[in-house]
C-alpha cells in the first residue's frame, strides 16, 4: 500500500529578505523567471509528486497570493477532498508576546489542530522561496526506506561568511544521519551541506514536536528541537544536486533571475518534462516584435510589445518597450511601460511602472536600481 503525504508551504517566513518587493505582497507571490511566482515551484514540486492535499500558511499581504493561486485549478488542486487550502493569519500560541508567528515552528504550532486531523502518514514541508525542481517522490521513497523520522533536503554549497549567516548548515555522518544543524552561523565560510528548507516528516513525529513546542514555548525548529534530540531520533539528509536559487537579498533576487538566462540553468529548472513548473494560466496575445526591434539573450513573456532593443533581460507579461528604447540587464514586471528613447541598465521595475520618454536609469549588478510598484518616472 502506497504511503500518503500532505503538503505544508510557508508563504511569509522570509519577507524581510527582500522588503522592497514584499511591501505589497507576500514572499510567495514575488514574480520570478519571466512568468512565474515563487510559490509555483513549491506547488509544482508537490503536485508532480502526487501530493494533492496542500496547505499554505499565510501571514500578511496575502491578497496577491490568493489572486494568483485562486482555487488551485491550474495545479489540479481544485478538489472536493484535499486540494489547496489557504490558511489565513492568526496569533501563534507559541509566541510569548501574542504576535503573529515569526518562525517555522511557531507557524506549525498555530495549526496544531489541523496537523492532528491530517490522515496522511507523511508531511512534506517547503518554504515558498525554495526555487528548485526536486523529485519529491524519490525523496519520500528514500525517507520511508530508511525508517527516518525526518529527512531534510540539503545541497552542497560554497558559502561566504555573509551568506552563511542566513543559512542552516547540516553536519551528518557517513550514513547520512544528522549530527548537528548550525542555524545562521556567525563565522562560517567554505563548502558545506545547506538546508534548502524542504523536508519530509512523519505525521506523528510532527504532531509530537508541535505539542512539545507549545508546552515549552519553543520557537526554533533546529536549536530547540532537532539538536536536542538528534542523538536519539532518526534525522537524515537527502542530497539534491539540481538548480537551486536562494534569495536572501535584493542582489540575490536579481542574480537568481539573471542566472535563468543561461540555458543550462533554464533547462535544469524548466526543462524536465516529467516535472513541469505550473503557474496561473492567462489568455494573453503572443509577444509582438515591431520592425526594427532587437532582442538578444532575453526572456519575453506573452502580451509584450517590443519596438526598441532588449538585451540580457527578463520581461514579464504586458511590458511595452518604446521606439529607440534600450533595455539592458533588467527585470521588468508585469505591465511596465517605457516611452521612446529610454535607457535602462540593471533596473528592477515593479508592476505598472510607467517610464516616460528620454529617461536614463542605471544601477549595477551588485546594487540593481529598484522602481516601486505604480511609479511614474519622468525626464525633468
Amino acid at each position: 500500500m502506497a504511503v500518503t503525504a500532505a503538503g505544508i508551504i510557508f508563504s511569509n517566513l522570509h519577507d524581510n529578505n527582500i522588503p522592497e518587493l514584499t511591501r505589497v505582497r507576500t514572499m510567495a507571490s514575488v514574480p520570478f523567471g519571466c512568468r512565474y511566482r515563487f510559490i509555483d515551484f513549491a506547488l509544482s514540486n508537490m503536485v508532480n509528486s502526487g501530493i494533492t492535499n496542500v496547505n499554505v500558511i499565510t501571514h500578511n499581504n496575502y491578497h496577491s497570493l490568493m489572486d494568483h493561486v485562486g482555487s488551485g485549478k491550474d495545479w489540479d488542486l481544485a478538489r472536493r477532498s484535499g486540494g489547496l487550502r489557504i490558511l489565513p493569519p492568526f496569533i501563534s500560541p507559541a509566541s510569548k508576546d501574542s504576535k503573529l508567528f515569526s518562525t517555522r515552528l511557531e507557524a506549525l504550532c498555530s495549526i496544531s489542530d489541523l496537523i492532528d486531523s491530517m490522515k496522511e502518514e507523511l508531511i512534506v514541508m517547503s518554504d515558498c522561496d525554495s526555487i528548485c525542481n526536486i523529485n519529491l517522490q524519490e525523496m519520500i521513497a528514500k525517507h520511508v526506506a530508511s525508517g527516518a523520522d525526518i529527512t531534510f533536503a540539503v545541497k552542497k554549497t560554497v558559502l561566504t561568511a555573509e551568506k552563511a549567516h542566513s543559512e542552516a548548515i547540516v553536519k551528518s555522518d557517513e550514513e547520512g544521519y544528522i549530527t548537528e544543524i548550525i542555524d545562521q552561523p556567525e563565522d562560517f565560510k567554505g563548502e558545506q551541506d545547506v538546508v534548502i528548507n524542504i523536508s519530509v516528516i512523519n505525521k506523528d513525529t510532527l504532531s509530537s514536536i508541535v505539542h512539545e513546542a507549545r508546552s515549552k514555548n519553543y520557537s526554533n525548529m533546529y536549536t530547540d528541537i532537532i539538536n536536542k534530540v538528534s542523538s536519539s531520533k532518526k534525522f537524515r539528509i537527502y542530497r539534491y544536486d539540481g538548480f537551486y536559487a536562494d534569495v536572501t537579498s535584493m542582489t540575490d533576487y536579481y542574480e537568481c533571475n539573471m542566472s535563468i538566462l543561461e540555458k543550462c540553468n533554464r533547462d535544469a529548472l524548466f526543462g524536465i518534462k516529467s516535472r513541469p513548473v505550473l503557474t496561473k494560466v492567462r489568455n494573453s496575445a503572443p509577444a509582438k516584435y515591431i520592425n526594427g526591434s532587437k532582442v538578444v539573450n532575453s526572456m519575453i513573456a506573452d502580451g509584450c510589445v517590443i519596438e526598441g532593443t532588449v538585451e540580457n533581460s527578463m520581461l514579464f507579461r504586458g511590458v511595452i518597450v518604446g521606439k529607440g528604447t534600450v533595455i539592458k540587464n533588467c527585470i521588468l514586471f508585469q505591465d511596465v511601460h517605457t516611452g521612446e528613447n529610454v535607457f535602462l541598465n540593471c533596473v528592477i521595475a515593479d508592476k505598472n511602472v510607467n517610464i516616460t520618454d528620454n529617461v536614463m536609469l542605471s544601477g549595477h549588478r551588485t546594487v540593481p536600481f529598484y522602481i516601486e510598484k505604480g511609479k511614474v518616472i519622468k525626464d525633468r
